[in-house]
């Protein structure tokens, strides 16, 4: 498994950070303290608090090229 701090406090990065996480086809989550949810699910992300930093983690080892994808969202 690997983690990366994220945020994604406007909607037009949420819809962004969605498809790029749809498109594997590996176990992503979003964690937002005890709160978990499908990163795959936009209405799942919208249910957490954005305001805050959020944790992705990517339950796949061989998955650099998502981790490349995600900079631009990192805290």
């Amino acid at each position: 498994m690997k983690s990366v701090q994220i945020s994604l406090e406007v909607a037009q990065t949420v819809k962004e950070f969605v498809t790029i996480t749809q498109a594997c086809e590996y176990e992503i989550i979003l964690r937002s303290g005890k709160y978990v949810v499908d990163a795959k699910s936009i209405l799942g992300i919208f249910s957490l608090d954005l305001s805050k930093p959020l944790t992705v983690e990517i339950y796949n080892d061989d998955c650099a090229d998502l981790l490349a994808k995600l900079d631009k969202f990192k805290v």
